[in-house]
């Protein structure tokens, strides 16, 4: 199981979710443009020491990310049709998140296998991304065996 951003804007968020996938024994792909330098401390500060214990594999955009990684592309949006509680997760699973400004183009949904949503009140947004990350991972890790210990 993976987590792939598309485009992501905010360093501290990208650093939180590299932390994650530390945490969790989860890859994380970064589908690029990025909205910042990857060389940014925020990065670093927000994923820590961390950042050593994940793998990351970044692409130059979403045909790259597709042609260098198989898998069920699950893409996580407010406009989704399923809840994420709804779904059935298996262990090859790559669990997308759209940029903090604007999600994913139509192109990137449509390739999409699924479009899930998480549980929220309906007069609020959206989740931070990290936070969206964090609660679908938990999900999908538990769904299928693979929390760790």
């Amino acid at each position: 199981m993976r987590i792939a951003l598309f485009e992501p804007e905010i360093a501290g968020n990208v650093g939180a979710v590299l932390r994650l996938g530390a945490c969790l024994g989860l890859a994380v792909d970064l589908i690029e443009p990025l909205g910042f330098a990857w060389d940014d401390r925020r990065v670093r500060r927000t994923a820590m020491d961390y950042i050593d214990h994940v793998e990351i594999r970044r692409h130059a955009d979403f045909a790259a990310f597709r042609a260098a990684t198989p898998g069920r592309l699950l893409l996580f949006t407010t406009r989704g049709s399923a809840r994420v509680h709804d779904f059935s997760f298996r262990p090859d699973d790559i669990l997308m998140f759209g940029k903090e400004s604007g999600g994913v183009p139509g192109h990137v949904a449509f390739a999409a296998e699924a479009r899930l949503r998480l549980a929220q009140r309906p007069e609020v947004r959206s989740f931070n991304l990290a936070t969206a990350a964090t609660l679908a991972a938990g999900e999908a890790l538990r769904q299928t065996g693979l929390l760790p210990e």
